[in-house]
């Protein structure tokens, strides 16, 4: 890659904000339009879910733009061989690919990645200015501005995930960090959008202690799916349910779930053991069966608990025929790519969905401890 000056990433870093606000425009407009007459609440509440909306977009095409090999489409940061726009950068691209001319740099490589970074703009963006109205309007939306910051302050985080996994030629911990990055700051926004709606129902506290359990085993699973994507460790097990022929394959942990490594690379620098990558596909294959099991007993204590609660059922059920559909497919068809999108997103979507039912439920009053109502009837 040709040098090029700090100056001239700072330049083309302010290019790609301007460009940013531009692109924000589009989406910006549909919600004035449609909230022009409404409540303070409303319209932050649109907002949130216009981003939410997007943001999950950004979670699949980020998918997308790995299992296509397109994440060193543009091998710096922020733009693309210093500019903007891979049309500025054709030269640059086209040495490159000439050099290679299966990859890692191709032109349609290189408009999957800025496209990523574009969309993952947009959502920033619109996320800043979530946060500003929030600070203006804080006086009529009870629901505060703290939540809108927060997520803002994350967003700069995972933007210096994005960086890092560019820079650091997708460095697999890294990598995985980004894609849990992306989940939570889903999970934040939906967060922020339930903060806008009615107060929760109540519920048991054997099925509030059951959505947070479930959602924790959701977490570590989506991260062990990350692991297995990061390091293309799906086709390490051929066939289903056994993997290669055997139940308990031969397994190198060790090798495997060394975190400070590169990609292909044992922490030592040897190349990766295929038992290592066996290891990491049999890991993410067994907790599927712990979580799925929660995820079908949840579901169940959702419906009998009956009212909002069955809609959280019926979701639940559903996400968790298409994750164990694609899980499957992805293994047996040998990890196609529309499988594999809607794998992610299946998972992304889960996420969403407890953290909703976590934020529409409270506990019983009769569950307050004794202690909690002395202090309640003293600070009243």
């Amino acid at each position: 890659m040709p040098d090029v000056s700090a100056a001239d990433h700072w330049l083309t870093g302010l290019q790609l904000l301007l460009l940013a606000g531009v692109l924000s425009l589009l989406p910006l407009s549909v919600w004035v339009w449609r909230t022009r007459t409404a409540p303070p609440a409303t319209r932050l509440r649109a907002l949130t879910a216009l981003t939410l909306f997007l943001t999950f977009d950004l979670i699949v095409f980020g998918a997308f733009t790995r299992l296509s090999d397109s994440g060193l489409g543009c091998p710096d940061w922020p733009g693309c061989y210093a500019e903007a726009t891979p049309w500025a950068a054709h030269e640059e691209i086209h040495a490159a690919q000439s050099a290679q001319p299966t990859g890692p740099v191709t032109f349609s490589k290189a408009w999957i990645e800025m496209i990523h970074r574009y969309l993952a703009m947009t959502v920033g963006a619109l996320i800043l200015l979530s946060c500003a109205l929030s600070w203006r309007w804080r006086a009529q939306v009870p629901q505060g501005w703290k939540w809108p910051l927060a997520t803002l302050a994350w967003v700069l985080v995972q933007g210096l995930f994005g960086k890092y996994t560019v820079t650091l030629k997708l460095y697999p911990a890294i990598v995985t960090l980004h894609l849990m990055g992306g989940i939570t700051l889903l999970a934040l926004l939906v967060v922020q959008h339930e903060r806008y709606l009615a107060m929760p129902v109540a519920v048991s506290t054997a099925l509030r202690r059951g959505l947070w359990l479930v959602l924790g085993l959701l977490v570590v699973q989506v991260a062990l799916g990350g692991w297995v994507s990061t390091n293309y460790a799906v086709l390490a097990c051929r066939g289903f349910p056994t993997c290669n022929g055997q139940w308990w394959p031969d397994m190198d942990a060790g090798h495997g779930f060394t975190i400070l490594r590169e990609l292909g690379r044992a922490g030592s620098g040897e190349y990766l053991p295929a038992n290592a990558l066996v290891a990491i596909h049999m890991a993410h294959r067994l907790m599927a069966v712990v979580v799925l099991a929660a995820l079908l007993s949840l579901a169940l204590a959702c419906w009998r608990s009956g009212g909002a609660m069955k809609r959280t059922a019926g979701w639940l059920l559903g996400l968790s025929t298409l994750q164990l559909a694609t899980g499957l497919g992805n293994v047996v068809l040998h990890w196609p790519l529309i499988g594999a999108l809607l794998h992610t997103g299946g998972a992304a979507a889960l996420v969403a969905v407890l953290v909703a039912a976590l934020q529409r439920t409270t506990l019983p009053k009769s569950s307050i401890s004794p202690a909690s109502a002395f202090q309640s009837v003293r600070t009243a």
